[in-house]
């Protein structure tokens, strides 16, 4: 899922940990949910100088915090735990801290995915030792973001004004 920001109107600074607290479910019983955010530049931003590997600045996406959770422990990183297949599932986590301005002009975006390979390690969507895992082991699996109702999904960040 993505979302992203009207153009900002005026410089917007965060500061601090983010926290993300999804509502989710899969068809398997286990599942990698990554929060992303990045500050989105105005298409009309100017290219660096001296810019010698030629990036174009001008609707760049810059990353400034990514994390991964995998939902096997988003109760206890002690004791995994299976997710029930196709149930609505709380999956919180913090992020470590970020000190950002996002700059007027600028956009904020936000990505929600379940996989970042080859950064992270595959997730067989299914709850078994991952590193003893076999390729029968991996399965295809349906992942759902809820966002409404009693389940909002959400990001909250420290905004410094």
């Amino acid at each position: 899922m993505v979302y992203e920001t009207p153009v900002l109107q005026q410089n917007v600074t965060v500061a601090g940990p983010i926290t993300a607290t999804l509502y989710v479910s899969t068809s398997g019983t286990d599942s990698d949910y990554v929060v992303k955010v990045i500050d989105v530049f105005p298409n009309d931003a100017p290219d660096l100088e001296p810019n010698p590997t030629g990036v174009k600045m001008g609707g760049y996406q810059m990353l400034i915090r990514g994390e991964p959770m995998r939902a096997r422990f988003r109760n206890s990183f002690e004791k995994p735990e299976a997710m029930i297949s196709n149930k609505v599932t709380r999956v919180e986590f913090t992020m470590p801290d970020v000190n950002h301005s996002f700059l007027r002009g600028h956009k904020v975006m936000v990505q929600i995915q379940s996989t970042w390979f080859p950064l992270v390690d595959r997730n067989p969507q299914k709850f078994v030792d991952i590193y003893k895992a076999t390729e029968a082991d991996f399965q295809i699996a349906t992942q759902r973001i809820y966002r409404s109702g009693p389940y909002r999904s959400q990001l909250i960040v420290n905004v410094l004004k």
